[in-house]
């Protein structure tokens, strides 16, 4: 993880989506990119004649503020020991966060991030989700893998990799006997054929899949949760809410990295 892109803004969860990637680079050698957006288009309004028209006050005022803030988190990362750089972007922010991982090996978020599920969807890297007063501090001591042998965790278990070697201990938990694609020895052959040591963890079911795997972590007490992404259909997905939005809301549950 060389390229970490994390998204800022001017709410009190940014510190801790700072604290995450900084601890990232150092551990790996990594590069961070700060990504601030001014979504211009949210300041279009309609005239009397039902015509739109772009308050163009409102938005000088809104880039500046955000300008102003840019400069403010590049002087406080000068003082780090991190390479970094500070990007802008006038798209809504999923927008401007699916373009700018292009080349990202990792994106920043927060636990409750609005745009997390269709970032998840539609951007081109994994997605860290830390709690908003509790960084994700590198190298992890646990790290719980959920797999369910589809493509979505395969995905997943690839782009963690660079954790996973840093990790003092990795289980892949399965719930029930459902084996996907790739059974969990398959996952665990190919970690170790990366220097990764891990141990498969057979959950019983009882209550929900997700309630099973939060269980599993709670008792492990893994600081980082592994997994795949909106493996159902996106209407299914929203309707249901699944196992990724439970633990996307889950509150005090661990930092999740999750990729589709």
């Amino acid at each position: 993880m060389r390229s970490i892109l994390v998204y800022a803004d001017q709410t009190e969860e940014t510190p801790a989506r700072l604290e995450t990637a900084l601890s990232l680079a150092r551990t790996t050698g990594g590069h961070v990119s700060v990504l601030i957006d001014t979504p211009v288009a949210r300041f279009m309004a309609m005239d009397a004649l039902g015509g739109g028209y772009l308050a163009a006050d409102a938005v000088r005022e809104a880039v500046k503020r955000d300008d102003e803030f840019a400069e403010e988190l590049a002087q406080r990362l000068r003082g780090e020991d991190v390479p970094f750089d500070v990007l802008r972007g006038e798209e809504e922010p999923v927008d401007a966060m699916t373009e700018a991982s292009l080349l990202s090996d990792v994106i920043v978020l927060s636990r409750g991030c609005e745009f997390a599920g269709q970032l998840a969807m539609d951007g081109k890297a994994p997605i860290l989700v830390v709690d908003q007063d509790r960084p994700l501090i590198t190298p992890v001591n646990c790290v719980a893998v959920a797999w369910d042998g589809s493509h979505e965790a395969a995905v997943a278990l690839r782009g963690a990799l660079p954790l996973l070697r840093l990790a003092e201990s990795v289980h892949v938990l399965t719930v029930g006997d459902k084996a996907g694609v790739f059974p969990p020895l398959d996952a665990v052959q190919y970690l170790s054929r990366h220097g990764v040591k891990a141990e498969i963890d057979s959950l019983t079911r009882v209550g929900s899949i997700e309630e099973t795997l939060a269980a599993a972590v709670s008792r492990l007490q893994a600081a980082l949760l592994v997994m795949g992404a909106f493996g159902h259909s996106r209407l299914r997905e929203f309707l249901l809410g699944g196992v990724t939005r439970y633990f996307l809301d889950l509150k005090d549950g661990p930092s999740l990295l999750f990729a589709h």
